[in-house]
């Protein structure tokens, strides 16, 4: 496998200067050594004794080296039958009489000049090595500032991160995107007013200078940004409104305007920036006064937008999924002219969105994309194409060459409730899952108002023991008084049938997500849609999330303590009267419970036919054309 040189380089560079160091010290070490080593012997004479050699007349000659610093001495040593030895002495600095005392004792004195070897060496250690060090240092930040965020970035803070295309060809066109039939045609006029401008202008129109797509996640935001790049056939540029804040401030003031710089350069073009909202919150909204750095950075934005200098041909297309905390100066006409809202699709958009992401798959002949549409309210068009996918990965799991119509059921499970489990045993648990969850389906069946049962099943998903789906047969937008009562009533089924078939002493915790439904809808009944006796009031008000600044410190109490203790009692009464009404549906029809307790134990999964045919050849569908509770 051969190595990036990057890597190469970065392993080489410690190892030549680790080099470079021990070179340099261990040739330090040796310069005078190798000069005078060469006759030297290993034995040692200290000075003192030298001396007493000197005096005694045994030293016959003396040769120094390293400038008088050391000496290699022969002499006769008594001690081994006056045989001549070498020896090396260490001479101190201090004695400038030793030379004279050498000569007056007629030795042989030979002085060795330092070599100058070590000379050429030294240059090129000193000079080379770092000079090496540099160019490859100077080749790995030049390489390196090619990196978003690299060292070589340093300098380029104040630059916009927007990603150009002169030709954005995304591979996204008009045809590509369903579902959003109202967004599309506004957007469609953007593009025939960067095609054709002369059609507007002659007749006094202007380009609108922004366009502001808002809707919840996964409803086709960017996807439509991306259809405009690829249909206009202008420059593009894209940017995400967190790489406009930075830690230093004034940073992203300097990226906004460079920002327009260069679409001025390049105009007619489209801006597109994604998630406005991290830039574009409102002012002095934060607590102590708000984020410097974002606020100056909104600033330069709106004076780019509608300011002195006018940015004739340049339309900016922004995105966000909370309008609600924008500033109100970014919203004004001269801004974004437009704003368009992208909504979950209806089921003729969730049928085109399937259609178009069906594309590519395989799908049998048996698969409905109707009524996969219809069984989905809700989804978006992210939702709908993660189905198809999550789909097309069991399908290839089992070993299938088209995507079935179970797969496309389980793909639906799993997107909802989460991954499936494992089957519980037969036992009193199971039999009790399964009286909950009939008496969830059997209160949906025989109430009037309630969605018609899709399947009730034994197989646990998620943190689900059981599940009971209901699908509704159109989109509401609006739901009725009798609506939410027999929602109400539907959801109490489970621990109605639980009381009915083993007692109060049997009761379980299953039904604790159910009682959150159920006190959450009668608690907007009374309080947003005057659906009680304190009258067509709206008492609390629908907002979402608490923006922090603006709705902390606002007093949250909108009514007296009067008005919400009878708030209480009235959705008390709404919870207590739909739960006796559904005790007595659930008694009054126990043989039809039973009997599909049974089949439900044994099959695990019902589907929503079988249900009602099975319920039919009991009691009339539906007993009750709508729950009254008396309050």
């Amino acid at each position: 496998m051969k190595l990036p040189w990057r890597v190469i380089l970065l392993w080489t560079l410690p190892v030549l200067v680790v080099g470079f160091f021990l070179w340099q010290g261990a040739f330090s070490s040796n310069v005078g050594t190798t000069s005078a080593g060469q006759n030297a012997a290993n034995t040692r004479m200290t000075y003192g004794r030298f001396l007493e050699y000197l005096d005694a007349g045994r030293v016959t000659s003396v040769d120094l080296y390293e400038g008088g610093q050391t000496a290699i001495v022969e002499a006769v040593d008594p001690e081994l039958d006056d045989r001549v030895q070498r020896l090396r002495v260490d001479l101190p600095m201090a004695a400038p009489d030793l030379v004279s005392k050498i000569r007056e004792s007629g030795v042989n004195l030979d002085s060795h000049p330092v070599r100058n070897d070590g000379a050429v060496f030294g240059i090129l250690g000193n000079l080379v090595f770092p000079l090496l060090l540099v160019v490859g240092l100077f080749f790995l930040f030049r390489r390196s500032s090619n990196v978003p965020g690299g060292p070589g970035q340093a300098m380029n803070f104040g630059k916009s991160r927007a990603k150009f295309q002169m030709d954005a060809k995304t591979g996204v066109l008009f045809d590509d995107v369903a579902g959003v039939d109202e967004a599309k045609e506004e957007l469609e006029e953007v593009v025939t007013f960067l095609k054709k401008p002369e059609r507007f202008t002659a007749i006094g129109a202007r380009i609108p200078k922004g366009v502001l797509l808002v809707g919840p996640p996964g409803t086709g935001k960017t996807l439509l940004a991306k259809a405009i790049a690829g249909e206009a056939g202008v420059p593009f540029f894209s940017i995400s409104g967190s790489e406009f804040v930075e830690m230093f401030v004034g940073v992203g003031a300097s990226r906004v305007r460079d920002l327009f710089k260069k679409a001025k350069e390049n105009a007619p073009c489209i801006i597109f920036i994604d998630e406005i909202d991290a830039v574009g919150r409102q002012r002095g909204a934060g607590i102590g006064g708000g984020n410097d750095e974002r606020e100056q950075t909104l600033n330069q934005l709106l004076t780019e937008m509608d300011g002195f200098e006018s940015n004739t041909g340049i339309i900016i297309i922004a995105a966000t999924n909370r309008p609600d905390v924008l500033d109100s100066a970014l919203l004004r006409p001269g801004r974004f002219d437009r704003q368009v809202t992208v909504e979950a699709p209806d089921v003729k958009g969730r049928r085109s969105v399937l259609e178009v992401h069906a594309r590519n798959k395989k799908l049998a002949d048996e698969v409905s994309l109707e009524a996969i549409a219809r069984r989905t309210p809700g989804f978006t068009g992210a939702d709908l194409a993660n189905l198809l996918n999550e789909a097309a990965i069991l399908t290839a799991r089992r070993r299938k060459e088209a995507i079935e119509m179970v797969e496309i059921d389980d793909a639906v499970d799993r997107v909802i409730a989460g991954m499936e489990g494992t089957a519980m045993v037969d036992s009193k648990s199971k039999r009790l899952v399964a009286y909950h969850e009939v008496g969830h389906a059997i209160v949906g069946t025989l109430l009037k108002d309630h969605d018609p049962v899709q399947k009730v099943t034994l197989i646990p998903r998620g943190q689900a023991r059981g599940l009971t789906w209901f699908t509704p047969n159109e989109d509401q937008m609006l739901v009725s008084r009798s609506q939410l009562l027999a929602r109400i009533c539907g959801a109490l089924g489970g621990r109605a049938a639980e009381q009915i078939v083993f007692g109060d002493s049997e009761i379980t915790t299953g039904a604790s997500n159910d009682l959150q439904q159920v006190t959450n809808m009668a608690r907007q009944m009374v309080t947003r849609f005057g659906m009680s006796d304190l009258g067509p009031l709206s008492l609390e008000s629908q907002g979402g999330e608490v923006f922090l600044g603006r709705d902390l410190g606002a007093s949250r109490s909108e009514y007296s303590e009067k008005v919400a203790a009878r708030i209480d009692t009235q959705v008390r009464a709404i919870s207590e009267a739909c739960y006796q009404d559904t005790l007595k549906l659930v008694e009054d029809n126990r043989e039809v419970v039973d009997r599909l307790v049974d089949l439900l134990v044994d099959k695990e999964t019902i589907d929503g036919e079988e249900f009602r045919q099975i319920v039919a050849e009991y009691a009339e569908v539906p007993v009750k054309d709508q729950v009254v509770p008396q309050l």
